[in-house]
């Protein structure tokens, strides 16, 4: 029996008009263009500005273009996943809402959250419906208003993220096109060093919550670099061990965009050129689980049927792992 692959036949996506520099964040927090370029490598980073403004805009919006792009009625798309760690609210999802706005009318959709792995733990879950035979049309959006749980008066958090969504289509094919191979992994005592200390079931809400400030991101940054190094690195070189790849055979490793230092170690660990690995942090900063979405938006026209693709990525959780696919058209 021939086997049915996940395969992207589009890229959609939605970021906000409004640019947040280093030069303005510098006048907010102790901090400098130079500190924020050496240490991370970000420039700018997209900001969602305006009440009652969700992720659910950004994935709406992101949603909105890829169907144009693809030439897509809203009605034929059978499922929604949305990846976000920032949802509209704790109920319902905000791909319920991302549907609702887009138009989408016949198909189920839901949330995940994995942290910034959130896309590619997404995309392996679309990938299961695709090759099951049973679904057609699948959008995979990655949304993020990380704006709004960021707290600017932390110099070691707040230059990192920004806002913005990405979305791609998942449609079925007998080819030896879409997602080939992936290596998917968790370890939970990572939660410790990168989490949201409130609003939760563990410590809901409350005056004190609020005053000590805990609705925002926490994160120690050396535990979480040495993982985020090591794991992606290791996950992706696996990857392409399990399945006889060599540098040569991969055209974009396509990773999370947390730091710099980051994804200059996983590219190397991989002997990869720096012309092989995707890189826009500078202009978006960390948009958690739209950063390869937005990726893969950016340098679709540098893409080629045939590719082959690495997406890595590493998040809170700890979550990470390493996707292999084979881009399915010319960009």
């Amino acid at each position: 029996m021939t086997k049915i692959r996940a395969a992207i036949t589009g890229v959609g996506a939605y970021l906000p008009e409004y640019i947040l520099t280093n030069d303005e964040l510098s006048q907010m927090v102790d901090t400098t263009d130079e500190w924020i370029m050496t240490r991370i490598g970000i420039k700018e980073r997209r900001i969602l500005k305006g009440e009652g403004r969700g992720s659910s805009e950004l994935g709406a919006g992101a949603v909105l273009d890829l169907l144009k792009k693809t030439n897509t009625k809203p009605e034929d798309i059978d499922l929604l996943i949305c990846a976000t760690v920032t949802p509209d609210m704790q109920f319902p999802a905000t791909g319920n809402i991302i549907s609702d706005k887009a138009g989408i009318k016949n198909a189920f959709s839901f949330d995940l959250n994995a942290g910034c792995s959130g896309f590619l733990f997404a995309l392996a879950t679309a990938t299961q419906y695709v090759e099951s035979g049973n679904y057609k049309k699948v959008i995979v959006v990655g949304a993020e208003k990380m704006s709004s749980i960021v707290d600017y008066t932390d110099r070691a958090t707040c230059p990192i993220f920004g806002d913005g969504a990405g979305a791609i289509m998942l449609e079925p094919t007998t080819e030896e096109f879409g997602v080939m191979d992936m290596l998917l992994r968790t370890d939970g005592a990572g939660r410790v060093h990168l989490h949201q200390k409130a609003g939760g079931s563990a410590k809901p809400a409350s005056h004190e919550t609020i005053d000590a400030r805990e609705h925002f991101i926490y994160q120690e940054g050396q535990p979480v670099f040495k993982a985020a190094v090591s794991n992606m690195a290791d996950t992706s070189v696996e990857l392409m061990e399990k399945n006889n790849l060599t540098a040569d055979d991969i055209a974009y490793l396509v990773p999370h965009q947390a730091n710099m230092r980051i994804i200059d170690a996983t590219g190397k660990r991989m002997n990869l050129s720096s012309d092989k690995v995707m890189i826009n942090i500078q202009k978006f900063g960390n948009t958690t689980a739209a950063t390869l979405p937005l990726l893969l938006w950016d340098y679709e026209k540098k893409l080629k049927k045939g590719d082959n693709l690495i997406l890595a990525t590493f998040g809170a959780g700890f979550t990470w792992g390493a996707i292999w696919l084979k881009w399915a058209y010319n960009g």
